[in-house]
């Protein structure tokens, strides 16, 4: 019973954004009382991670520095870093406390994954026959919204907006793909893949659109590009297609974002307001990250870089500042706070942890990687961040998964080095004997 306590705690950490206790001097959400129940018992076991304290040092010595000299503001900054350690040194702690035993983890994040697509399709099916508490979940959680579109509503389950629901339901929809790709399903059947594709196709979100495409190319590499390309690139043609002439989002998104970043035109009130704050963000990041390359200007800074560099400080520009607090993406906002060091870390983790099906005999392994690069992938491109919806679990994943594969290749090659001398040993031997008789 205990053991089950534990799993649905560390889950609804992951999973329960939408549910805040207060929104100052900071914003408390559910999974923080989950990390203040569990941290003691951690502590006490395990002690304090050396790695967690290591990737945090830099960080720390350049959010002090620049805290000291303007360029951030210390609120900002131990708000920042505070919730982010504590949020990556809490999930090695849950890695810790199952010993490492990935396979088994990632399969209670499939099964948490069905049960919150599974809530999806119920909320879709309540507005549909018109049972408000059934699609409405405000009676629930305190930052949550209905968001109309797609058919009737955009799906969003327990989280506050549809592209929340896509990126952390990402690798789960990869694992669902791949499970209808293959005969034998991986770490939930069929019939559930199927119920978590559909309701991942639902949220009707932008986020969800390049996962789904994300899915499909990284299907493509592991299994053979030209050998499956003649089926699934008509299909990501058509994909496109259908989410361009049908998803309203995803074209006003598309074109606008298209039509900003190659003309620059910050003014024009028809460019869909997303794409202006995503072209936005990334020009104050990049204007904050030529005058401080290296370290960035510290966690939390990004609000005081914007407040320099925005284009809404420009006269005629459109006067739309969203996501002022985060860039809009992890990437823009890695550039902005951690410069070099954070942007190396991120592209380091991403290129030299990946497992394809071709480095590994473990089926289990490159799914698991595959999976959890795609919603790493997300956050990069539309979600700035750092710790919700428990984004350092999959980031240590992600790793350890990797980690588990050199382990099994360097064990691997023993064996085979083994019986390579084994089998020299029996030819000189046999040799040997030859000469003698």
């Amino acid at each position: 019973m205990f053991r089950w306590f534990v799993v649905i705690s560390i889950f609804l950490s992951i999973f329960i954004s939408s549910y805040r206790f207060f929104t100052t001097p900071f914003e408390a959400y559910f999974s923080y009382a989950i990390f203040a129940l569990f941290f003691p018992v951690f502590f006490v076991k395990y002690g304090v991670p050396r790695a967690p304290v290591l990737l945090f040092i830099p960080l720390f010595i350049a959010g002090v520095t620049y805290t000291a000299i303007g360029l951030n503001t210390a609120g900002q900054f131990y708000k920042i870093f505070i919730g982010f350690f504590s949020s990556v040194l809490f999930y090695h702690y849950v890695l810790e406390l199952f010993q490492f035993n990935l396979k088994q983890l990632f399969k209670y994040y499939m099964i948490a994954a069905y049960i919150i697509s599974l809530i999806g399709l119920m909320q879709l099916v309540s507005f549909w026959v018109g049972f408000k508490p059934g699609y409405d979940f405000h009676w629930v959680f305190n930052k949550w919204n209905v968001v109309r579109g797609g058919v009737g509503i955009r799906v969003n389950s327990v989280f506050s907006e549809p592209a929340y629901f896509a990126a952390s339901i990402g690798p789960a929809f990869f694992v669902a793909i791949y499970n209808w790709a293959v005969k034998d399903p991986l770490f939930v059947t069929r019939r559930q893949s199927a119920l978590i594709i559909i309701a991942y196709c639902v949220t009707f979100s932008s986020v969800g659109i390049i996962g789904i495409f994300l899915a499909i190319l990284l299907l493509l590499i592991n299994f053979g590009f030209f050998r499956y390309a003649i089926v699934f690139v008509p299909l990501s043609i058509l994909l496109f297609n259908y989410s361009y002439e049908n998803v309203d989002e995803f074209r006003d998104r598309y074109d606008g974002t298209t039509e900003i970043f190659s003309t620059g035109n910050y003014q024009s009130y028809q460019i869909n307001g997303s794409s202006f704050v995503l072209y936005n963000n990334y020009h104050v990041a990049l204007e904050n990250f030529k005058r401080n390359p290296i370290l960035g200007t510290g966690l939390g800074s990004h609000p005081t870089a914007f407040d320099k560099y925005s284009l809404t400080n420009l006269e005629g520009a459109v006067d739309i500042d969203f996501n002022k607090m985060d860039a809009n993406s992890m990437a823009l906002r890695l550039m902005s706070e951690t410069g070099l060091y954070g942007l190396s870390l991120m592209f380091f983790l991403l290129v030299r942890c990946w497992v394809p099906k071709q480095r590994t005999h473990d089926t289990e392994l490159w799914v698991m990687s595959n999976a959890t690069m795609i919603i790493i992938v997300l956050y990069l491109v539309r979600q700035g961040h750092y710790f919700l919806n428990g984004f350092p679990f999959f980031l240590w994943m992600y790793y350890y998964i990797a980690k588990e594969n050199w382990k099994y290749r360097d064990e691997k090659r023993e064996e085979e080095e083994k019986e390579r001398i084994a089998a020299f040993a029996i030819a000189i031997n046999q040799k040997s004997q030859a000469q003698i008789q």
